[in-house]
C-alpha cells in the first residue's frame, strides 16, 4: 500500500513497523560526527582569525575560478544536453514509483520545488544583479552603455536558467533510479552511486561521497542564507532606522533559523508544504504589484528585450571561457553560479526525488527544467527591470547605492519608493525571511536524511537530527559576514562544489546503468 514519502497519513513516529518488527531510524555517526566537527571547526577559526581567514578564502577563491574555471562550463554544457537527451528518448517514459498519479499536484509540486530551489537570493540578484554586469560588462562591451545594458539584462535570466536547474536535476534523476526503481531504502548520495560503487556503496568511498554531499548542502546553504539575510536586514533597516551590521544581520539569522527548525519538526505535510504554499502567493503578489504600479510599459518591452537576447545568445554564453583572460567576468560570475547550483546540487535533487513520487523522467526533467526557469524569469524581468527604469530616468541612483553600499540596500530604496513602500518594504522583509525558511528547512531535512543509514518511503529522519542541522546551518553564514560579505559568502560554494563536480559524472553514469535494464523489464 502507498504510503507518502515524507508523512504518515496519521502522523509521525519515530519507528515503524515492518514485517511486525519496529525499524528505528539509525544515524551514520561517521558522516554526523565529521560534518559536524567540520563546521564547527570553520566557524572557531573564521571568527578567531578573522584576517587570516580572509586571506586563505580570498587565494581559494583565486585557486578555484582561474584554475578550474573551464570545468564548470563544460559541466553545464554536458549536464544540460544530457538530461534533454534523456527526457525526450525513451527512458523519459519512465515512471517513478508505482502510484497511479503524482502524490503531489501541479501547483504544491512546483511551490515546493521553486522556493525550495531559489529562497531570497532570487530576490537579492533579481533586482540588482543587471548592476554589476552593467558596470563590468562581458565581452569587452564599454561599460554603461546600452549594449552593457543589452548584457547584463540578459545574463541575469541566463544565469538563473535551465543550465542550473539542471544541476538540480540530474541528481534528482540519479536518486530516483535508486530509490523507486532500485528500491534502494535510503536516500543518500552513495546509493545513487551504488551501479558504479558495487560493494563500496557503504563502505568508505560511498561514505566520503555522503560527507561530500553534507559539506555542499552547509557551504551552499551559508552563501544563499547569507544574501537573504541582506535583504532582509536592510529592509529593516529602511523601515525601523535601525543601523545595519552583523548584529541585525545575526538576530534575523536565528530568527530564520528558528522558523526552520518549527518547520523541519512538524514535518513535510505542516511545514515544509505550507510555508512553500503561502510564499508563493506572498512572493506573486509582490511581483503583480510592482509590475502594475510600476513603469509596466518600459517592463513588458524590455523584458521581450532580455528574453530575446538571452535565448539568441545562449549558446554564446554557455560556451564563452575567456581564454584570452582579458577579463574576469566569467571566474566572478558564471563559474560562481555553476559552482553554487552545483553545491546545492544533491540536496535539491534528493528534496525533488522525495517530491516527485509518480511522475515520468519527462515530467520530472522538463517541469525542474521549465517550471523553475519561468519562476526565476519573472523575478528577473519584474525587479531588475523596474530597478533599470529608475536608474535610466534618475528616480533613484540604482547603480550608486549597489556600488557605495550594498545590493540589498538599493533593494530596500526601491521598494520604498513604490506607493505604500512602507508596507512594501514589511512585506519584502516577511517574504524574505520565508524564502529563507522554506529553502533551508529543505536543506535541514535532507542533512539529517544524508546522515541517516536506514530511511524508507514511510520515515523521516529523527526529529532531533533535523533541528539540529536546522540550527547548525546558521552559524557558518553568521562567521562567513563577520569577516566580509559577497566574496566570502560565493567562495563557500565554490570550494564545496569542486568534489561534487566529479560525483555527477558518477550520477550520470549510475543512471544509464541502471534504466535499459528497468525499460526492457517494461
Amino acid at each position: 500500500m502507498h504510503t507518502q514519502i515524507f508523512m504518515k497519513k496519521h502522523g509521525e513516529s519515530d519507528s515503524i513497523k515492518d514485517s511486525g518488527q519496529p525499524v528505528k531510524t539509525t544515524v551514520d555517526w561517521f558522516i554526523f560526527n565529521s560534518a559536524a566537527l567540520l563546521l564547527v571547526s570553520l566557524v572557531i577559526a573564521i571568527l578567531s582569525f578573522p584576517e587570516s581567514s580572509n586571506l586563505v578564502i580570498g587565494q581559494l577563491y583565486f585557486f578555484v575560478t582561474t584554475n578550474a574555471g573551464a570545468l564548470y562550463v563544460f559541466a553545464a554544457i554536458s549536464v544540460l544536453t544530457f538530461l534533454l537527451w534523456l527526457a525526450f528518448s525513451s527512458y523519459g517514459s519512465i515512471k517513478f514509483g508505482e502510484v497511479a498519479k503524482p502524490v503531489y499536484p501541479i501547483f504544491s509540486w512546483c511551490s515546493m520545488l521553486f522556493c525550495a530551489g531559489i529562497g531570497a537570493s532570487l530576490i537579492y540578484w533579481g533586482a540588482t544583479e543587471w548592476v554589476l554586469y552593467y558596470i563590468d560588462p562581458p565581452f569587452g562591451v564599454e561599460a554603461r552603455s546600452d549594449e552593457a545594458i543589452r548584457w547584463a539584462t540578459a545574463y541575469g535570466i541566463f544565469h538563473w536558467g535551465p543550465i542550473g536547474w539542471a544541476f538540480y536535476c540530474l541528481p534528482a534523476i540519479a536518486l530516483g533510479c535508486s530509490h523507486y526503481i532500485k528500491k534502494t531504502p535510503t536516500l543518500r548520495l552513495s546509493s545513487a552511486c551504488a551501479p558504479i560503487l558495487k560493494a563500496q556503496t557503504d563502505r568508505w568511498p560511498g561514505r566520503i561521497i555522503d560527507l561530500f554531499f553534507l559539506i555542499g548542502v552547509i557551504s551552499s546553504s551559508a552563501t544563499g542564507l547569507g544574501f537573504g539575510t541582506s535583504v532582509v536586514s536592510s529592509s529593516l533597516s529602511a523601515l525601523t532606522k535601525i543601523p545595519e551590521g552583523l548584529g541585525l544581520q545575526a538576530a534575523i539569522i536565528i530568527v530564520a533559523t528558528t522558523l526552520i527548525a518549527y518547520s523541519v519538526y512538524k514535518g513535510l505535510e505542516k511545514g515544509i508544504l505550507r510555508l512553500s504554499a503561502i510564499n508563493m502567493g506572498l512572493a506573486l503578489v509582490f511581483i503583480a504589484f510592482v509590475f502594475i504600479f510600476g513603469p509596466t510599459k518600459f517592463i513588458l518591452e524590455m523584458s521581450l528585450f532580455s528574453i530575446g537576447t538571452a535565448i539568441n545568445e545562449f549558446v554564446r554564453m554557455l560556451a564563452w571561457t575567456d581564454p584570452m583572460e582579458r577579463a574576469v567576468f566569467v571566474e566572478s560570475w558564471t563559474v560562481f553560479y555553476w559552482a553554487w547550483w552545483l553545491a546545492m546540487g544533491p540536496f535539491m535533487g534528493m528534496f525533488i526525488c522525495r517530491i516527485s513520487e509518480g511522475r515520468t523522467i519527462r515530467q520530472t526533467v522538463l517541469g525542474v527544467l521549465g517550471f523553475g526557469t519561468i519562476g526565476c524569469t519573472l523575478f528577473f524581468i519584474v525587479l531588475g527591470n523596474y530597478a533599470l527604469h529608475l536608474e535610466l530616468t534618475g528616480a533613484y541612483g540604482v547603480v550608486e547605492k549597489v556600488v557605495e553600499t550594498s545590493p540589498s540596500a538599493a533593494i530596500a530604496g526601491m521598494v520604498a519608493l513604490l506607493p505604500l513602500g512602507q508596507f512594501w518594504l514589511l512585506f519584502l522583509a516577511v517574504i524574505g525571511l520565508i524564502f529563507m525558511a522554506t529553502t533551508y528547512d529543505s536543506a535541514s531535512y535532507t542533512l539529517a536524511a544524508g546522515a541517516t543509514r536506514t530511511l524508507n518511503d514511510q520515515r523521516h529522519p529523527a526529529r532531533w537530527h533535523r533541528v539540529f542541522w536546522a540550527i547548525a546551518i546558521g552559524a557558518l553564514p553568521i562567521s562567513l559576514l563577520f569577516i566580509g560579505g559577497l566574496r566570502e559568502l560565493q567562495t563557500a560554494s565554490l570550494i564545496a562544489s569542486l568534489p561534487i563536480l566529479f560525483i555527477y559524472i558518477l550520477l550520470g553514469i549510475s543512471i544509464m546503468k541502471t534504466l535499459p535494464d528497468e525499460l526492457k523489464k517494461r
